[in-house]
């Protein structure tokens, strides 16, 4: 669902802005929390339009920070990661009410707690994000929010930024706008945003099967044991949250190149896509090994494919985000997103016939399921050929050009 609602949410972002993006998601997250804090076995049903919201705010709640990362020149990919990370391992914030729930609190008092924290969002949203977005580059003298311990020039160039009218914030991004080499329909005609959603579709596939064989795999391997399986769910469980500290080293690799001396004649986003090579490598590189791992049936070698699925899912999604927001205008990035999450959602209920390959005519046994997708995951490497072979070309135009 979560794929989905990226969609609309990417629309809604780039169309209407930071704030009234984040107003949404604060009503969807609010209105979520306070849903489940107030259900009970009778009104159950309110948990499904209740998990509902909570997706979707959350979901604005990402796309909007995501933006952060343009404040951090040299780190903008790792702080994008960084973020995608979070909202990886957010699923920690519940078991931490369900040890708080078996220590005596109520789940309505912890729920009713989580809604009070909107205050928290709505005061970040008004007092330090700008009402529309934050540009890529960032313009000489851009601020926005409070800003505290500031010299007196800065403080008064800051009131100034304050107080301009809305219409010189939206005609600042209407110029990026205008700048931009390439429209929306045409960001979704090129080629890399083709093999990225190939990229993306392909490594989602392969995990979305793997969490939903993981029980019988392992049922089948430790002989049905109650005990065994258990370790090894609570395993697994335990690596998931780790995604935030997995996420970031993708952005680093991806930063690696800011703030050195480009060639010359190089551009920004021509350094920028260089560097997402080795990015996009590895992550198919570790999506191979990772489904090799889970295609051999061996019980203690499933601890390294736990280890390697939260490596590779965080690097995939924070890279997602990442390169995206390197290969095409910053003004489409929502909508991009969006559809590029989308699409791959719907690419993904190919899962459907798998799981009845392998519950009917395979018993069970997902192994040869597995050497498919192994397989299938080869595929992933086209994309950051593709994208050396495009910065190989630049480079040597910029060669000749020079030359001549």
């Amino acid at each position: 669902m979560n794929n989905f609602l990226t969609l609309p949410s990417g629309f809604l972002f780039d169309h209407f802005g930071t704030t009234v993006a984040r107003l949404v998601g604060i009503c969807l997250y609010t209105l979520g929390t306070l849903m489940v804090g107030f259900s009970n076995a009778a009104l159950s049903i309110m948990l499904f339009p209740a998990l509902s919201s909570l997706a979707a705010g959350g979901i604005l709640f990402l796309m909007t920070n995501m933006q952060v990362g343009n404040l951090f020149g040299s780190r903008r990919s790792t702080i994008i990661t960084l973020y995608n990370g979070a909202f990886d391992s957010s699923s920690a914030l519940f078991l931490v009410i369900k040890l708080l729930h078996e220590a005596g609190f109520s789940l309505r008092s912890c729920f009713v707690f989580l809604s009070a924290c909107s205050v928290i969002h709505l005061l970040r949203t008004f007092f330090l994000l700008p009402r529309r977005h934050i540009p890529y580059p960032l313009p000489d003298g851009y601020t926005y929010g409070i800003t505290c311990g500031k010299s007196k020039t800065l403080s008064l160039e800051h009131k100034r930024t304050n107080l301009q009218p809305a219409s010189e914030e939206m005609a600042l991004n209407k110029d990026l706008a205008v700048k931009a080499e390439k429209s929306f329909a045409e960001c979704l005609k090129s080629r890399f945003f083709v093999l990225q959603l190939l990229w993306l579709s392909i490594m989602q596939l392969r995990h979305y099967l793997f969490i939903g064989t993981l029980n019988p795999m392992l049922q089948r391997l430790t002989a049905g044991e109650p005990s065994l399986v258990s370790r090894y769910i609570n395993a697994f469980a335990i690596t998931q949250l780790c995604g935030v500290l997995c996420a970031p080293w993708n952005g680093l690799i991806m930063d690696r190149h800011k703030g050195k001396p480009r060639p010359t004649g190089e551009s920004e986003q021509e350094t920028d896509l260089r560097a997402s090579v080795l990015s996009l490598f590895l992550t198919s590189l570790q999506c191979v090994v990772f489904s090799l791992c889970a295609s051999i049936p061996s019980l203690p070698l499933q601890y390294l494919t736990f280890v390697l699925q939260v490596l590779n899912r965080s690097f995939l999604y924070g890279g997602n985000a990442a390169f995206i927001s390197v290969a095409f205008p910053s003004c489409h990035f929502g909508k991009l997103y969006g559809v590029i999450m989308a699409l791959s959602a719907a690419l993904s209920v190919l899962q459907y016939p798998c799981f009845a390959l392998v519950n009917g005519p395979l018993d069970g046994n997902p192994l040869y399921v597995n050497i498919a997708l192994t397989l299938f995951s080869l595929l992933t490497f086209i994309h950051p050929l593709s994208v050396f072979l495009h910065c190989r070309s630049l480079a040597s135009r910029r060669a000749l050009s020079t030359s001549s």
